[in-house]
């Protein structure tokens, strides 16, 4: 299973974030957001994948942070069409396209984006963009039936394992965490984190 860590900015704590085993960090391009990177931070992850969170960016803004970060993949959490997502695949570029979703006969948006998307995110539905600390009611995504593996997002905290335990899906891959382990926006509690990591690898290696 991937472990994410998202809303990364200070040197320090992507350094001992890194140490956790998490196996991605996410790094959010969106100017509105208050985990918002504005520049490189001076320490970047070497062994952890590196993941650019984008909010209906324009191409240029996009290409331009992914190369100043070193992406390794996109994650384009607005309202960015199938064909823009065609376009940014067809580059080369690896991308992960967020979803959010109230009830099962919504799951089917993610359709259109199938043949572009290397993973999908599902996530809180919530005024903004992610982020909210808000979880959802994960047994929608039993209605799911597409090939695409998915990541878990959404108000996943210390006390999720036991829910965490009970999810299961052909196509889950993953999860998502970011407030849910913060002490302040953009800074991680690692104690925490290395706590819940742990306990979670030893679930889902059963």
């Amino acid at each position: 299973m991937i472990v994410k860590v998202c809303g990364m900015r200070h040197p320090d704590n992507i350094r001992e974030v890194e140490k956790t085993g998490t196996d991605w960090m996410g790094f959010i391009c969106y100017e509105r957001s208050p985990r918002f990177v504005s520049s490189a931070p001076a320490y970047l992850p070497v062994r952890s994948k590196r993941i650019g969170v984008f909010v209906n960016a324009d191409y240029q803004t996009i290409t331009t942070r992914a190369r100043e970060l070193k992406l390794d993949y996109l994650q384009l959490h607005g309202s960015e069409s199938p064909a823009f997502c065609q376009r940014l695949h067809t580059e080369g570029y690896k991308l992960i396209k967020a979803f959010s979703f109230r009830k099962p006969s919504e799951l089917s948006r993610t359709d259109e984006y199938v043949s572009y998307c290397d993973y999908f995110l599902f996530d809180t539905p919530c005024h903004g963009y992610g982020g909210s600390g808000q979880s959802f009611d994960w047994d929608i995504l039993n209605g799911y039936q597409g090939n695409t593996p998915f990541l878990l997002s959404g108000g996943i905290r210390p006390e999720s394992l036991e829910a965490l335990s009970s999810f299961h899906h052909p196509a889950w891959a993953g999860i998502d965490l970011n407030s849910g382990f913060e002490t302040a926006p953009a800074e991680k509690d690692v104690t925490a984190l290395q706590d819940f990591i742990q306990q979670f690898r030893l679930l889902t290696n059963k």
